[in-house]
């Protein structure tokens, strides 16, 4: 079951953006990213959610899209996200960034894949503009990452890595194939 979700746990960046995702939801998930594991249990890592189209709007203006697709600013009117998780770290409990928010993500992530929704992570993003966005006190908080979420618009493969090209590319019927290392690739030894 955990490997199936994993597999069809792929980073989505076209949704069907009439189709709402939920206060609900999104605090769902929070609770996901709530409950994953902490070094020491800090607990250090906030969140902001966010689902209105104003707001939405907003956050879309802050984040980087797809690195490989130097000709895509990212998805067009209609295709947007219908709602956001931004992921903070909370200064004064831990002032730098570690796996953990990582961990959390994933734990959303999957959340998220079995609710029926996909998402895209990113870190590239106008952090300083988010922060005025969310109206959020930098000096206590500082932007992690951002996860885009919605009802998945595009058909995403894995396909084995060829020549080691790892990029990930798009064919004539808009379906996001993402190379993938094989697994006696990555298991260097087993003892």
């Amino acid at each position: 079951m955990i490997k199936q979700l994993v597999e069809k746990s792929r980073s989505v960046r076209r949704f069907h953006e009439e189709c709402p995702v939920t206060k609900e939801q999104l605090a769902q998930l929070v609770d996901l990213g709530r409950m994953s594991p902490c070094g020491g249990n800090k607990q250090y890592i906030k969140y902001v959610t966010v689902c209105t189209p104003e707001k939405n709007a907003q956050v879309f203006d802050c984040v980087a899209w797809a690195g490989y697709y130097k000709d895509w600013d990212g998805p067009m009117e209609g295709e947007r996200p219908a709602g956001y998780i931004i992921i903070l770290r909370d200064r004064l409990i831990y002032p730098s960034v570690t796996v953990d928010e990582g961990i959390a993500a994933q734990s959303i992530f999957l959340g998220a894949t079995d609710m029926g929704l996909g998402g895209c992570m990113m870190m590239n993003c106008d952090r300083k503009k988010l922060m005025n966005y969310l109206e959020l006190d930098e000096s206590r908080y500082a932007v992690s990452m951002v996860i885009a979420l919605g009802v998945p618009k595009e058909t995403v493969v894995m396909n084995e890595i060829q020549n080691d090209d790892v990029v990930y590319w798009r064919d004539e019927n808009e379906v996001h194939h993402v190379p993938k290392r094989t697994l006696q690739e990555v298991l260097v030894k087993q003892e």
